[in-house]
């Protein structure tokens, strides 16, 4: 397969932030008949020819990407501009500026959206079992605010694909959702959805034993 004829149905969307003005997110799954039982650097190498593919074909490909190095911690950067190279020591990604899409890849852990109503700001989080108990959650709530001038009920949050019981003793996810609300956002959804559930359309680091690929979900600042 080549990243010319990329499946559509490799592209996820979710009511809740489809209904948000000016931002796109999206959610890249499982990408069919590429093999990717390696190791997480040569697997995101095999990958990434798709995921620009996926960039245009829905639309964002003329805005840059800015990415999180992911180390399972709590760290959040305000993304200005883009870069080649991911952010270093980061787990979370915040921005004002327009023009500009946040990714982060999962495998298992949770892909985090956090907005305002009118999209005029966002952030993307990583949300593991142990960046979650950590405080990634409060700290990407946190850092949208102070770059904003927000508070946290003027913010949606919503939970992405992710492993969940019985397939995993952590139920983060609905840690996640108890963190947003502890923090004083009163709008927060989970998708519920499963990875080690549905092989066919995730990729899901505990069931390969980390030898597996990654989904991109992005949050774009569409230009004004």
């Amino acid at each position: 397969m080549t990243p010319g004829i990329l499946r559509a149905t490799s592209i996820e969307s979710f009511p809740t932030l489809d209904a948000i003005p000016r931002i796109a997110a999206r959610f890249l799954t499982k990408v069919p008949d590429v093999p990717v039982t390696l190791e997480r650097k040569e697997a995101m190498a095999l990958l990434a020819p798709f995921h620009q593919q996926f960039l245009r074909e829905c639309g964002l490909g003329a805005y840059p990407l800015a990415s999180a190095e992911q180390v399972h911690g709590t760290e959040v950067a305000v993304v200005t501009t883009a870069s080649n190279e991911p952010i270093p020591g980061v787990d979370g990604l915040v921005t004002t500026t327009r023009g500009i899409t946040l990714g982060i890849y999962v495998a298992d852990c949770a892909p985090v959206w956090i907005t305002t109503r009118d999209g005029r700001a966002g952030a993307l989080l990583h949300a593991g079992k142990k960046g979650t108990a950590l405080g990634i959650v409060q700290a990407g709530i946190s850092t949208l605010c102070k770059s904003a001038n927000l508070a946290p009920s003027d913010l949606v949050l919503f939970v992405g694909p992710c492993i969940r019981p019985p397939c995993y003793e952590v139920d983060f996810a609905a840690e996640i959702l108890n963190l947003a609300r502890a923090a004083g956002i009163v709008e927060s959804h989970d998708c519920g959805i499963c990875t080690a559930c549905h092989p066919d359309r995730y990729y899901s680091y505990r069931s390969a034993k980390g030898m597996t690929g990654r989904m991109l979900a992005t949050l774009t600042m569409l230009p004004s």
